[in-house]
């Protein structure tokens, strides 16, 4: 009887991206195209390419943009905006520039969506934080039904549809992937849910705060007559693997710190928790990151499978905590050793290993006989050597 295997788990990165001030942006941005056809070569299935306009670290504008740029670079490797923020755009451009990019990717691009994760974003264009999340929930529902072959007529107090419909079909069938970015709020998850998209956990970790994010999302499917699935969720953590644990530590150690006070605290004001520790040690003790070997990084897969109850794809996000060379070599390592132990790749090798150990003396006694045989039959005497190693064989 074949045995049943769980659903093989994605693997890809979520580029925000995060460059710390002081650096050449050009090359950073060049690096970030290097990453994903890296990570292309390496069989990662997703990148997905943040939309940002202030702060100074998060600077890629367009992800559309680079993920045509990545797409001349990549075979296989999907390419997803994480996130559009649908309250800065006319929901019938984004729709019309998706399906553009679905043909020119040749069916590889997937739309993520959000309601806009900086503050000092929508203070530029004057969108009040307030009606970020209805917007987004307005936009969503446009972008949908266009993408569906539908004509839409809607009046809201930022857009207007009028006999709006889209002149090119999607070249993916019914149409590209839609996922709905989850922070901290239900509202990711809600709107999920609505409209049958996946959700994208990006503020997630390892500890028990999202064992209940998927309830939300099937609850708000169920209400909507929508059809949900935990394979089009996906969740977002830090990840650096190294060849020895404290390794691994020392790699990230001064830049993880930086990255919260100089960004996250320092720029954006977003307070940490007072009580507790900073250090990566203790943000991977409470399931902040995923830091050290591929062994370690196995059993963090494994605890977050069970926390969760499933999902469908794990998104490295991508840091720079560390030097470029290491960085490759962590993502390496990843696919090397812990990715193919949720695709199903290993259990066949190692089952065919033990079976032919466990019947060696049976499978190569003859063989070993027949060695012996041939050296009589030429009058050759078999060396002890030979024969010691043959003896072993059995």
């Amino acid at each position: 009887m074949q045995r049943q295997q769980r659903p093989r788990l994605r693997f890809g990165t979520f580029i925000a991206p995060f460059h710390r001030l002081g650096e050449n942006p050009t090359l950073a941005l060049k690096r970030d195209l290097e990453l994903i056809a890296y990570l292309d070569e390496l069989n990662f299935d997703e990148a997905w390419i943040g939309e940002h306009h202030s702060a100074g670290w998060e600077f890629i504008a367009s992800p559309e943009l680079m993920i045509v740029a990545a797409a001349a670079r990549t075979t296989r490797i999907k390419l997803g905006t994480g996130v559009l923020s649908l309250p800065y755009h006319h929901p019938l451009i984004v729709a019309d520039r998706m399906v553009q990019l679905d043909h020119m990717t040749a069916g590889r691009a997937m739309l993520g969506v959000g309601p806009g994760a900086l503050s000092s974003d929508a203070y530029m264009m004057g969108i009040e934080p307030m009606t970020q999340r209805r917007r987004m929930d307005e936009a969503l529902g446009a972008i949908v039904a266009l993408f569906q072959g539908e004509v839409v007529n809607q009046e809201t107090d930022w857009f207007t549809l009028r006999d709006a419909r889209l002149q090119l079909a999607p070249f993916t069938s019914p149409h590209m992937p839609i996922a709905v970015a989850s922070t901290f709020s239900p509202a990711g998850p809600i709107a999920a849910g609505k409209y049958g998209a996946g959700l994208l956990s990006v503020a997630a970790s390892l500890s028990g705060n999202i064992a209940s994010t998927w309830a939300l999302v099937e609850g708000s499917a169920s209400e909507a007559k929508q059809t949900v699935s935990r394979e089009d969720w996906r969740i977002s953590i830090p990840m650096h693997l190294a060849d020895s644990r404290e390794e691994a530590m020392r790699d990230v150690a001064d830049l993880s710190l930086s990255f919260n006070s100089d960004y996250f605290e320092g720029t954006l004001g977003r307070a940490s928790n007072p009580g507790a520790p900073s250090d990566i040690a203790s943000v991977v003790a409470r399931g902040g990151a995923i830091v050290g070997t591929p062994d370690d990084a196995i059993a963090a897969v494994e605890g977050l499978l069970e926390t969760t109850g499933g999902f469908g794809c794990l998104l490295l996000r991508a840091h720079e905590w560390a030097s470029w060379e290491k960085t490759k070599h962590s993502y390496e390592l990843w696919a090397r050793y812990v990715a193919p132990r949720f695709q199903g790749q290993l259990e066949r090798l190692e089952g065919s290993q033990k079976w032919v150990s466990a019947q060696r003396s049976t499978i190569f006694g003859e063989n070993s006989a027949a060695v012996a045989q041939a050296f009589a039959d030429a009058g050759i005497q078999v060396s002890q050597e030979l024969l010691k190693r043959t003896e072993l064989g059995r």
